[in-house]
């Protein structure tokens, strides 16, 4: 027989471990400064749940006012927050909007409706609000998983989202089963003690997998900006060096590809003429100029100073050549807008294709390299083979 302390003392252990997680992500966000602003988000959803399931527990206690209604959009609130930290883990700007509006208008329900007798239709507006919300927040997850990193984070980093909002909607559900007593999670019946069990299981699973989905987000930061270009955001050479050896080790199983040597024109005199704040808004021109003339296979690094190389895999010396004279005349149609006045940019492009008997990446980019320095010599803002 299940007895009203089970119930009770579920019930606290749910608030407990909501209140731990709390503190923990309190931690995070201004000891260790990881993800501030996820981690801020996560610390007011589990305070948010935390405090709404206290003052469910203190019903008849305090207040009917501060119990019922304020614990009702205390409980929405947290899923909203849940919602908006997901979106924070995953983006560097969080969606506010769509939760905010469910929760205002959830709210303003609620504040119509009257808190006496039968409480059905808000428990329903609660527990399927939540689970909207949740079930939103898991989609949103699984779809950028999926179609971001899926190997490093997995798109299953999102189930504890999905297994929130099927609990909130079984819920839900039972308001329709069981009116009678649903709404009182103090109540010993045999679905609110398996309803607080599921909880307090999916609180920890949920602040464990979504700290780790945020740690793993921030090695993966970590690692590209050890691998990226500061000033441009393309591969440093150490990155591109390395992808050289990767398309090399494929040419030997067939996989042949070119390279596209790139080298800004004049660059010394620009920097001198303008200052090297115009030489570093012009090297980012050149490089968002570029960017359409490459595919996802494809990769674009600076090599130092204004050289840059793109490795194309694939690719043959034809279509490399038609590469370099697309990004030859995107380079030469858009000048360097600075002070109020135009300056002319152009680049010289050396292209070589990769053979067989290429000891490694190294040859064919010093043959790419020669390629280069004659269309130097040949007046620049030309492609030499």
């Amino acid at each position: 027989m299940i007895t009203p302390a089970q119930t009770l003392t579920l019930l606290a252990a749910v608030i407990l471990a909501a209140g731990v997680a709390a503190l923990v992500w309190l931690s995070l966000a201004f000891v260790a400064r990881v993800a501030p602003r996820a981690s801020c988000l996560m610390a007011g959803a589990n305070a948010a749940a935390a405090l709404s399931l206290t003052l469910h527990a203190l019903r008849g206690v305090l207040p009917d006012t501060l119990t019922y209604r304020a614990g009702d959009v205390l409980a929405l609130a947290s899923f909203a927050l849940l919602a908006v930290a997901v979106s924070a883990i995953l983006d560097r700007h969080p969606t506010w909007k769509p939760a905010t509006a469910a929760v205002l208008a959830a709210a303003g329900v609620l504040a119509l409706m009257p808190y006496d007798g039968d409480l059905r239709w808000q428990a329903r507006i609660v527990n399927f609000g939540g689970a909207a919300l949740t079930l939103a927040a898991a989609l949103s997850t699984w779809r950028r998983l999926r179609a971001a990193d899926g190997r490093r984070t997995p798109a299953g980093l999102s189930l504890p989202l999905f297994l929130i909002a099927a609990l909130m909607t079984v819920r839900g559900l039972e308001t329709f089963l069981n009116p009678g007593r649903t709404p009182d999670m103090r109540l010993p019946t045999e679905f609110n003690l398996a309803f607080l069990w599921a909880a307090l299981v999916l609180t920890l699973l949920q602040n464990a997998t979504l700290a780790f989905l945020v740690l793993m987000r921030l090695i993966l930061r970590i690692e590209r900006l050890l691998e990226r270009d500061p000033l441009t955001d393309t591969l440093n050479r150490r990155a591109f060096d390395q992808a050289l050896d990767h398309a090399h080790a494929w040419l030997r199983r067939g996989r042949g590809y070119a390279l596209v040597m790139i080298d800004m024109d004049r660059f010394k005199q620009l920097n001198d003429t303008l200052g090297h704040a115009a030489g570093d808004a012009a090297l980012r021109q050149m490089v968002r100029e570029l960017q359409p003339c490459l595919r996802e296979v494809d990769r674009f690094g600076r090599l130092g100073g204004e050289e840059f190389c793109v490795l194309l895999p694939d690719t043959d010396i034809a279509g490399a050549a038609l590469v370099a004279e697309r990004m030859r005349a995107l380079v030469h149609a858009t000048p360097l807008r600075w002070l109020e006045q135009d300056w002319p940019l152009s680049a010289s492009f050396g292209i070589a294709e990769a053979q067989r008997d290429d000891a490694d990446g190294a040859a064919l980019l010093a043959r790419a390299d020669q390629a280069l320095y004659r269309a130097k010599h040949q007046g620049r803002n030309v492609v030499q083979a």
